[in-house]
């Protein structure tokens, strides 16, 4: 739902999402090397950083997420976009949800 985000590095990613989707559960570390490995991929991605829930608005997320480069994204989560066995790898170090 919404527009894409984009960060200050100029990586682009997906609007937020109502979809089903499968769950993994990981650190904040393992999920910055998901988020590397996704974009060396050029896998279509979706952010949820730990800055966005301090805003009220899909405007003020977008903002909040432009204003930090890539390397130094605090994520709360990432939703990914592709075939099971590459969104399998990039994910690796997470664990499905319980």
């Amino acid at each position: 739902m919404g527009k894409p985000y984009e960060d200050a590095s100029g990586n682009t990613y997906l609007e937020l999402f109502r979809q089903p989707v499968v769950v993994y559960s990981a650190d904040g570390p393992t999920l910055s090397q998901a988020h590397r490995r996704a974009l060396a991929r050029g896998m279509p991605m979706a952010v949820y950083t730990m800055d966005m829930f301090a805003t009220g608005n899909d405007d003020d997320n977008r903002a909040v997420v432009r204003a930090v480069l890539a390397d130094e994204l605090c994520f709360a989560g990432l939703a990914l976009h592709g075939p099971r066995n590459v969104v399998d790898k990039v994910c690796k170090g997470a664990s499905l949800h319980p």
